[in-house]
C-alpha cells in the first residue's frame, strides 16, 4: 500500500505534458481554446487524477472493511486482549469492557456502584427461555462489527436476547426483519413476540396481515395457531376482509373452533368444512340438554369469539338460517334476539318509509354493517349480488372497463325476493380493493371510504374508476354496507343489544 500510494501521489503532482518545471506552459503547449474547452495536455492530467483519486478510495474502503472484519476476528472470535469473561447458558465469551458499553445493560452494570463493575467474570442469569446460545453469540458480536444477518428463523431468539441486553439498534433490526418475512408460518409467532417485547410497529402490521388474509388465503395451520384472543379481535372488526357474505364467516369459525378443539387433525383444507361438522354433530346427539355447543363445558371458552358474528346478516338468507340452526353451536337466545330485531328493522323500511342512514355513522358501520367481498381471478366483465333480504334494496354490482358501479335493481333484472318500490333509497358504503403477493404481503389498495349514496329506481352509479397500476390480478374487493337507518333505542331494547343477555 505504501509504495503504490506514493506512486499515485507522484503521478497527480507531475506537471502535464507541454508544461516547464515551474508550472508555466511551454512554447510548444496549445493555447486554450474558446468555450473553455481544455488541451490535450491538460485533459490528460485530469482524467488520470480521477482514476488515482477512484483507486484511493477503493482502497480505503477495502481497507475499513478488512478492519472492521479483523477487530470481528481478533477481539470477538479469538478474544485477544479480554478484560471481562461473560459466562451464560454454560457457555464462555471472552469480551471487552469498552465494547460491552454499547448494550445498555452492561453500561449501567459497569457505571454504577454494582458489584459486577469490579468483577472480571461476570455470570449471567438468562430467564427467558428463548434465548438461547446462539441469539448470545450473535447479540455479543454485533456489539464489535456494523452489520448483522439475521435470518427470519432465528428473529425471534435474537430479539430476545436483544432485548434483554438492551441493544436498540439490534431490536429495531429484528423488527424490521420481521415486518419484511410476515407469512403465514410466521404472523403467529410474530405477532405473540411483538406484544411480549414492545414491538408495537410489528404487532400492527402482523395484525394488517392476518386482517387481509385469514379469509382470502385460508389455511389449516394458520386456523391451528390462532388464539382465541387474537380471533376475537379478528372476527370483531370492520376491517376483516371477508369473501362472499357473513356466513363465510360463521364456517371458519367453526372449522377454526374445530382445530383448536382437535389440534392433531392433519387433513387438506377441502375435507376441513365436512370433518368439522361431522364432530360437531357426534357432539350434539351426546348432549342431554338439548343446549347448544358453545354452552357446553367445551364450547364455553369460544363464546366471546362468536358473540362478535353480525348474525343478522347470516339469518337473513333462508340457506344459512337453516344450516347455523342445524348446526346448534350459537345459543339459541342470540338468534331469538337477532331475528325479532330484524323484523323490526324490517317493518320500518316497509311500513315507516325508511329510506336508509341518513349521515355517516361511523361507529355504526364499523359496528353493525355488513361484511361481503368477491374476488376476481382475472381481468374482464363481472356482475354479482350478495345474498340475503336486503330490505328491498336489489344491490347489483358490476365490475367492467376498470369502473365498478353500483345499480339499485328494481324492474330491469329479474331478481328472486321482493323489492322496494321506493322513489329513494340511501346505502352507507365502503369499499376496499386490495391485492397480495403469494406470501400474503399486500401489493397496493384502495379504498372509498365511508360513504352514503342515494339511487333512484334502476339508478346506477360509477364508485370506483381503477387506475391501471392497481389492476394486479387476482384483485379482491372488500365492501361494508348498512341498508337501513340506525334503530332509535328505548331503555326497553337493552336486551337486543347484547346477545348474552
Amino acid at each position: 500500500m505504501g509504495s503504490l500510494s506514493s506512486r499515485v501521489l507522484r503521478r497527480r503532482v507531475a506537471p502535464p505534458r507541454g508544461e516547464g518545471a515551474d508550472g508555466d506552459r511551454g512554447s510548444r503547449g496549445g493555447k486554450r481554446k474558446r468555450g473553455g474547452s481544455e488541451g490535450p495536455g491538460e485533459s490528460d492530467s485530469d482524467g488520470d487524477a480521477c482514476v488515482c483519486l477512484w483507486i484511493v478510495f477503493f482502497l480505503s474502503r477495502k481497507k475499513l472493511k478488512s478492519t472492521s472484519k479483523y477487530i470481528y476476528q481478533t477481539l470477538f472470535l479469538n478474544g485477544e486482549n479480554s478484560d471481562i469473561k461473560i459466562c451464560a447458558l454454560g457457555e464462555e465469551w471472552n469480551l471487552h469492557k469498552i465494547y460491552l458499553c454499547q448494550s445498555g445493560y452492561f453500561s449501567s452494570m459497569f457505571s454504577g456502584s454494582w458489584r459486577e463493575s469490579s468483577m472480571d467474570i461476570i455470570e449471567l442469569e438468562i430467564p427467558d427461555q428463548n434465548i438461547d446460545i446462539e441469539a448470545l453469540q450473535v447479540a455479543f458480536g454485533s456489539l464489535y462489527r456494523d452489520d448483522v444477518l439475521i435470518k427470519p428463523s432465528r428473529v425471534v431468539a435474537l430479539l430476545a436476547a436483544a432485548c434483554m441486553l438492551q441493544l436498540d439498534g439490534l431490536i429495531q433490526q429484528c423488527g424490521e426483519t420481521m415486518k419484511e418475512t410476515i407469512n403465514v408460518k410466521t404472523v403467529c409467532g410474530y405477532y405473540n413476540s411483538a406484544g411480549t417485547y414492545g414491538l408495537d410497529s410489528v404487532k400492527k402490521k402482523c395484525l394488517e396481515w392476518l386482517l387481509n388474509n385469514l379469509m382470502t388465503h385460508q389455511s389449516v395451520e394458520l386456523f391451528k395457531e390462532l388464539s382465541i384472543n387474537l380471533m376475537k379481535q379478528l372476527i370483531s372488526s370492520s376491517n376483516l376482509f371477508v369473501m362472499q357474505v357473513e356466513m363465510d364467516v360463521y364456517t371458519a369459525l367453526k372449522k377454526w373452533m374445530f382445530l383448536q378443539l382437535v389440534p392433531s387433525w392433519n387433513g387438506p383444507l377441502k375435507q376441513l368444512l365436512a370433518e368439522a361438522d361431522a364432530w360437531f354433530s357426534k357432539r350434539r346427539k351426546d348432549f342431554e340438554d338439548d343446549i347448544a355447543f358453545l354452552e357446553s363445558e367445551q364450547g364455553r371458552a369460544f363464546l366471546t369469539v362468536f358473540k362478535h358474528l353480525r348474525l343478522q346478516y347470516i339469518i337473513s338468507d333462508l340457506a344459512s338460517a337453516s344450516i347455523i340452526e342445524r348446526d346448534s353451536l350459537v345459543p339459541s337466545e342470540w338468534l331469538s334476539s337477532v331475528y325479532k330485531l330484524q323484523w323490526f328493522a324490517m317493518l320500518r323500511a316497509e311500513q315507516d318509509n325508511d329510506i336508509g342512514p341518513q349521515e355517516i355513522n361511523k361507529e355504526e358501520l364499523e359496528g353493525n354493517s355488513m361484511r361481503c367481498g368477491r374476488k376476481l381471478a382475472k381481468d374482464g366483465d363481472y356482475c354479482w349480488r350478495w345474498t340475503g333480504f336486503n330490505f328491498g334494496f336489489d344491490l347489483l354490482v358490476t365490475y367492467t372497463n376498470r369502473y365498478i358501479i353500483f345499480k339499485r335493481n328494481t324492474l330491469n333484472q329479474p331478481c328472486s325476493g321482493s323489492v322496494s318500490l321506493q322513489p329513494r333509497r340511501n346505502i352507507a358504503f365502503r369499499l376496499r380493493l386490495a391485492s397480495f403477493d403469494s406470501s400474503g404481503k399486500l401489493i397496493c389498495s384502495r379504498t372509498t371510504g365511508y360513504q352514503i349514496l342515494t339511487l333512484e329506481k334502476d339508478q346506477e352509479q360509477v364508485v370506483m374508476n381503477l387506475d391501471s397500476r392497481l389492476l394486479i390480478f387476482p384483485l379482491y374487493i372488500c365492501c361494508n354496507f348498512l341498508y337501513t337507518s340506525p334503530e332509535k333505542k328505548t331503555e326497553s331494547d337493552g336486551l337486543l343489544d347484547n346477545p348474552e343477555n
